[in-house]
């Protein structure tokens, strides 16, 4: 039995599910159970992951009449459509029908494409999140939002389709790379700017347990990160209002994962640089002190995350590929700024010459 640190819920009636945070919970056969029910599995994990996890996942959900393990060649780059196919291709061969449930052992990109995959497979089978990273745990795990990339724009092929449980088990994280963990702190950090400033002194306090991975701490980050997505989702899931303060520094950090080629920048990495500069208009806008961009700069450096776009990053290319982003609302681009430490704001009069000033 795994040794549970919290449990949350994300409430939206029917389609609420518990978060789980512990030691050992990718392990533990009944919490499994309890989630995985029916006699056919699909795992979709990748080739870096599931040489660390997929034998303990295997053991843990015990014989089943049918257990297919579809492994993804890892990146941000095989986030694509013919990915989503192939995985298609070896579920219909396996021969499962909808009583299946898809399992997500991975990252950001495999928890993804594989809620895209469970909500197309057959009109939408129940899918549970097992994510190994950070930025997993703390984001794109929770809340349903599931997608493929385009060449012309990220995420822009998706649904929006809940898993059954999430869990999220700490040990995962003793083996991530140390550029992985910067990634993940980066959305750790949104959730305080965006509502929650308590947390984000904390984490000013409290970076460098949370880079020695200190398992109390990781918990706490974690947890808290979890419990401000949860609510946030709760009062708008299908990101029709609230749900877009999630997005801080997402429109500036989309345009360089575009502009750069998908898994040349770690997601992380370019929303650390959204944010700098999502928070710096707000300074200029007279919204927050210029002292608060100076303090998360020298927090995201701290946490080892990159603090400028890249060299070859224009303003022109700059505003080109935020034009193409999914928050572009009958032609008005919406960015996520900072009315106040810990209180976003959603805004659409931002003009392009202050977007050419701030990124020159």
């Amino acid at each position: 039995m795994s040794l549970l640190m919290h449990t949350l819920h994300v409430d939206l009636q029917e389609r609420s599910y518990p978060v789980y945070i512990g030691r050992d919970v990718l392990s533990d056969p009944q919490l499994l159970a309890r989630h995985v029910s029916g006699p056919q599995v699909v795992v979709v994990s990748n080739d870096t992951v599931a040489p660390l996890y997929m034998d303990k996942l295997r053991t843990a959900l015990g014989e089943r009449s049918l257990l297919t393990e579809v492994i993804l060649p890892d990146g941000e780059a095989y986030k694509t459509l013919d990915t989503l196919a192939s995985i298609f291709d070896q579920v219909m061969a396996a021969g499962h029908n909808r009583t299946t449930t898809f399992v997500a052992l991975g990252g950001g990109v495999v928890g993804d494409i594989t809620g895209f995959a469970a909500a197309c497979y057959q009109r939408g089978v129940n899918f549970v999140q097992v994510p190994t990273t950070l930025l997993a745990q703390v984001d794109s795990s929770v809340g349903g939002k599931t997608a493929v990339n385009h060449p012309m724009g990220k995420n822009m092929i998706g649904a929006f389709y809940q898993p059954r449980a999430v869990l999220i088990d700490t040990n995962s994280l003793q083996t991530l790379p140390r550029r992985e963990l910067a990634a993940g702190l980066a959305e750790v950090i949104k959730y305080g700017l965006i509502c929650d400033e308590p947390f984000y002194r904390w984490l000013q306090e409290q970076l460098p347990k949370l880079l020695a991975r200190e398992e109390a701490a990781l918990a706490e980050a974690i947890e808290r990160s979890c419990a401000n997505k949860a609510q946030v989702v709760a009062a708008d899931e299908r990101e029709g209002g609230l749900r877009a303060i999630l997005n801080l520094g997402h429109t500036f950090g989309h345009a360089i994962e575009t502009r750069q080629g998908y898994g040349q920048w770690l997601h992380g990495e370019a929303v650390a640089v959204g944010m700098l500069l999502a928070v710096e208009l707000s300074a200029r806008r007279g919204l927050v002190p210029a002292a608060e961009v100076a303090a998360l700069r020298e927090l995201l450096l701290a946490a080892g995350l990159p603090v400028q776009p890249p060299p070859d990053m224009s303003p022109e290319i700059f505003i080109e590929l935020m034009g193409r982003d999914k928050k572009v609302v009958d032609g008005r681009l919406r960015l996520i700024l900072l009315a106040a430490l810990g209180e976003a704001c959603i805004v659409d009069d931002v003009t392009p010459g202050e977007l050419q000033a701030l990124l020159t």
